[in-house]
C-alpha cells in the first residue's frame, strides 16, 4: 500500500466510534486475563492516561479550527474556557471526567510522527463518552456527536484537504458508522493482516447507529446489534487499529485491551435523578415481568438476563444494520487473526434484546436511535418520521414524563436551513434509520403503559 493509501487508513481509524483506541503501561497481564478479567483500575489508566497511534493532526489544529466554527467563537488565546466550551458545542463533544490537558473527552494528545512534536488524534470516547444533566461519563454513548465536520474541519485547519467521505459517517448529530469503518479497514489486509494491494470488495453494507452503553456488556454473551459475536472477543475491539498496527503490535497489545475490557465490565449506569412513583414502579414492575422480562431479563437483588436474539420477523425493526455483514466478510473476518479463537456467528438471525439498566440515560431508542422517548418506543402509531434531538444534554432538554429527550415533530424540512441545523433532524426515512418494530407496548393500556414507565426509570 502506498503512502496516500496508509494515509486513509490512518484517518478511518481515527473516525471510529470503536472500543479501545488506547495502551497502558506496567507489567503486561496473563493472557487469561484478556476476556475481561483484568484489573479494571488498570483498565481505567490505559483508557484515560496512554495513547499509541500517532497525531493525526498538530496540536495547533484544535484552536485553528476556530475560523470553522464560526465569527463569534471565541478566541483561544484570550479565553480559552470559552472557546473550548464552543469547540464541544460545535462538534458535540463534552468536557472529560478525568484529566485530559483542557481537550474535550474524544480528543487526545498524542507522539507526532518521525520524532514530530505532540500533536492530536480522536479516541475511542468520541463516540463512547457521553453526558446527562451537565455530567459527563465514560461509557454512555454521545448523543450529540457532529462526527462528518469534526474530521473534516480538523484537517482543513492542519492545512490538509478534508479526508474523503467512502460512506456515510453519519447524517444526523449522535449516529455514526464505526461498522463500516471496520468493514473498511479490513478489507485493506489479508487474512495475516500483511496490506493487500486493492481492497477486498466483499458487498457489506452498516448504516449509521446509535452508540450503545458500554455497562450493558458484562451481562451479555454476544456483543454489537446482532449478537454474533462472543462478547469475550477482545481482539474484536483492536480491529479499528488496522490503519497502523502489524500483526506482532496486535498480539502485543492483546493483554492491554483484556485489561480495559475489565474496566468497561465495572462501568455501572447513572441513577435516574429524579422522583418516582413508586407506587406506580411496583404496578409497572408486574407489567414488564408479564410482556418485557422474557427478553429483557429481571432486576433488582436477584437480576436475570436471557441473551435473547430475537428474529427479524419477530422484532420487525429497521433490518439494515442486521443483513449489512456479508457472507464473504464473515468469512474474511473469521479466516483472520481477529476470528481466530472468537468467530462471528455465520448465520443472520436478528437483533439482541439489550439489557435495560440505565435505560432513563439512554435515549434516543432503538439501535438507530430513530425514536426519541419510553412512551414512543411503547406507542408505535405515535412515532414521528422526522424528529429533532435536543441541542444540548442538560436536564432542561430531558423529558421526565416520557423518558427521552425532548423533540419537535418535523413534517417539511426547510431547503434553506442552515446545514448544521439539517444535522439535527432525524429523518427515519434514511437507509438503515427505519422507526418500525418494537410494537409489543402497543397493546398496553394508558395505565400499564406510564406504570410501565415509571418502573423503567428505576432500572
Amino acid at each position: 500500500m502506498d503512502k496516500r493509501g496508509r494515509a486513509i487508513t490512518g484517518t478511518l481509524v481515527l473516525v471510529t466510534a470503536c472500543l479501545l483506541t488506547l495502551m497502558g503501561r506496567g507489567p503486561r497481564p496473563t493472557l487469561a486475563q484478556v476476556s475481561g478479567q483484568g484489573d479494571p483500575e488498570r483498565g481505567r489508566l490505559a483508557l484515560t492516561t496512554q495513547s499509541f497511534l500517532p497525531a493525526a493532526w498538530k496540536r495547533e489544529a484544535f484552536e485553528r479550527v476556530r475560523d470553522r466554527i464560526g465569527p463569534d467563537a471565541p478566541d483561544p488565546g484570550v479565553d480559552p474556557a470559552g472557546y473550548r466550551a464552543a469547540f464541544q458545542d460545535r462538534y458535540g463533544l463534552h468536557p472529560a471526567p478525568y484529566p485530559n490537558h483542557d481537550l474535550p473527552m474524544g480528543l487526545r494528545l498524542a507522539p507526532g510522527k518521525r520524532d514530530a512534536p505532540t500533536g492530536l488524534h480522536i479516541d475511542c470516547l468520541v463516540c463512547h463518552g457521553g453526558s446527562i444533566g451537565g455530567q459527563s461519563y465514560i461509557g454512555l454513548g454521545n448523543t450529540q456527536l457532529d462526527l462528518d465536520p469534526l474530521l473534516k474541519d480538523l484537517a482543513v485547519a492542519n492545512g490538509e484537504r478534508p479526508p474523503i467521505a467512502l460512506f456515510t459517517l453519519n447524517s444526523t448529530r449522535g449516529t455514526n458508522n464505526a461498522g463500516m469503518i471496520d468493514v473498511a479497514l479490513l478489507t485493506l489486509r489479508n487474512p495475516d493482516l500483511s496490506f493487500r494491494t486493492f481492497p477486498l470488495l466483499t458487498g457489506a453494507n452498516i448504516p449509521e447507529l446509535d452508540t450503545p452503553a458500554w455497562w450493558l456488556l458484562k451481562k451479555k454473551r454476544t456483543k454489537y446489534y446482532d449478537g454474533r459475536t462472543p462478547a469475550q472477543a477482545v481482539r474484536s475491539n483492536m480491529q479499528f487499529l488496522l490503519g497502523d498496527l502489524t500483526r506482532a503490535q496486535f498480539e502485543a497489545l492483546e493483554p492491554t485491551f483484556g485489561e480495559i475490557d475489565a474496566y468497561i465490565r465495572s462501568l455501572t449506569p447513572p441513577a435516574y435523578p429524579f422522583p418516582v412513583n413508586t407506587s406506580l414502579a411496583r404496578t409497572g414492575e408486574a407489567v414488564f415481568t408479564e410482556n418485557c422480562s422474557h427478553c429483557h431479563g429481571t432486576y433488582g437483588s436477584v437480576s436475570t438476563y436471557p441473551n435473547k436474539i430475537v428474529p427479524l420477523d419477530v422484532i420487525k425493526t429497521d433490518p439494515a444494520r442486521a443483513k449489512g455483514l456479508s457472507d464473504k466478510f464473515v468469512a474474511h473476518y473469521n479466516a483472520s487473526w481477529f476470528g481466530e479463537i472468537d468467530k462471528v456467528d455465520e448465520t443472520c438471525q436478528g437483533y439482541q434484546a439489550p439489557p435495560l439498566d440505565g435505560i432513563w440515560a439512554t435515549a434516543p431508542y432503538l439501535h438507530n436511535g430513530s425514536v426519541p422517548t419510553l412512551e414512543l418506543l411503547l406507542n408505535s402509531p405515535k412515532r414521528p418520521t422526522k424528529f429533532t434531538r435536543p441541542r444540548s444534554t442538560e436536564f432542561t432538554e430531558y423529558d421526565p414524563v416520557n423518558v427521552g429527550w425532548t423533540f419537535e415533530a418535523v413534517e417539511l424540512v426547510d431547503p434553506t436551513l442552515n446545514p448544521r441545523e439539517k444535522k439535527r433532524i432525524v429523518d427515519t426515512a434514511r437507509f438503515g434509520l427505519g422507526n418500525q418494530g418494537h410494537t409489543f407496548g402497543d397493546s398496553l393500556s394508558e395505565e400499564d403503559r406510564r406504570a410501565l414507565i415509571e418502573y423503567l426509570k428505576t432500572l
